[in-house]
């Protein structure tokens, strides 16, 4: 830990000497990036402080706890008995933010979630997840911005594509991605049988000019008129933007917004999160797998959690965690869930 942590140091001395040259300033992209990796190595250097301080005052107390005077080596031992677990704990906390990230974590995400396997069902099911993630957002603070929704039958959502922006949210969702299964009554089940249905939920990071750049000449841009409720901006002008990435025939489209400029631009920042997401995908085969695993076939038997309403349970197949708080979990409590896996994966990030 000591060698990682002396490298953090010496990182960020050299992330504040970069951010004070002129250059840096003239390049928006460069300073963004610098400023959440800054933000990061400064929390390090702050719990790294805080560390040495305890584990100074520990080590005293060590000493003192063999001092002939009774009284004083009393003192020392409860200070001991204080100080042993903060310094463990500061220790655990340094060690986990010492693992190499992914340089992509710090970023905002594209979420994808569609309707699979079950019908109605499974578009109800969908709504239920696009729910979970935006009460999920809100409790962290975070913006949800809706890119393109295609609504299903009874209140069900068959597509939804949105922009999800806050602290760190690409790190913290991004093990959402795969095949969500549920097993419940459904509402139009007058038998009272339970069916299982699945939706799929991709994540994807988002894309800077400087990852992807897409060419003018390679997009087919169509506009037509928004479908949907009515409203201003939609059933009434051709705002709706579809556009398709001709060299790869991705096709992302976009009708949220008020008007046609800015569906224009939502679309793009959904086409490059794409491009780079397939662009990683062919660079490692570990991201190769993750990207199959994510956006899946919507079938029951590629999942990678389960929600199951007659036993109140949400399981985790991947890390084989269980929780009987289903109704707290569909409500956003996702952190119980996220954390384990977080720990699970930056474990796997430090044996390698």
């Amino acid at each position: 830990m000591e060698a990682r942590l002396e490298a953090a140091l010496a990182r960020a001395a050299e992330v504040e000497r970069e951010l004070a040259e002129p250059a840096t300033a003239r390049d928006p992209a460069r300073l963004r990036a610098l400023g959440r990796e800054h933000a990061r190595l400064e929390h390090i250097r702050r719990i790294a402080a805080q560390y040495h301080k305890l584990k100074c005052e520990r080590d005293q107390s060590q000493e003192l706890a063999r001092d002939p005077d009774p009284a004083l080596a009393e003192l020392a031992r409860a200070d001991l008995e204080r100080l042993t677990p903060e310094v463990a704990a500061l220790e655990a906390q340094l060690t986990d933010l010492l693992v190499p990230r992914d340089p992509l974590d710090g970023r905002d995400t594209i979420m994808e979630i569609r309707a699979g396997t079950g019908g109605d069902e499974a578009a109800l099911f969908a709504a239920d997840l696009l729910r979970m993630y935006t009460r999920y957002a809100e409790r962290r603070g975070w913006t949800v911005a809706m890119v393109a929704l295609s609504e299903g039958n009874v209140g069900g959502v068959k597509e939804a594509i949105f922009k999800v922006q806050g602290e760190a949210a690409y790190g913290r969702l991004r093990h959402e991605s795969g095949v969500h299964r549920v097993q419940r009554v459904p509402v139009t089940e007058a038998q009272g049988r339970i069916h299982t249905s699945a939706a799929t939920v991709a994540v994807l990071p988002e894309a800077e000019e400087v990852d992807v750049r897409v060419e003018e000449k390679d997009l087919k841009i169509d506009v037509f008129r928004s479908s949907g409720p009515g409203g201003q901006s939609v059933n009434t002008t051709d705002s709706a933007v579809r556009i398709t990435h001709l060299p790869t025939g991705l096709v992302v489209h976009c009708q949220d917004q008020k008007s046609q400029l800015q569906n224009k631009l939502r679309a793009l920042e959904v086409l490059r999160a794409r491009l780079l997401d397939r662009m990683l995908a062919e660079q490692e085969t570990e991201r190769a797998r993750e990207r199959r695993a994510m956006v899946g076939t919507g079938d029951r038997s590629a999942k990678i959690r389960t929600y199951n309403f007659p036993q109140n349970r949400v399981t985790d197949h991947r890390i084989n965690l269980t929780v009987h708080r289903l109704d707290e979990i569909l409500d956003g409590e996702l952190d119980r869930i996220i954390d384990v896996l977080r720990l699970a994966y930056q474990g796997e990030r430090a044996s390698t």
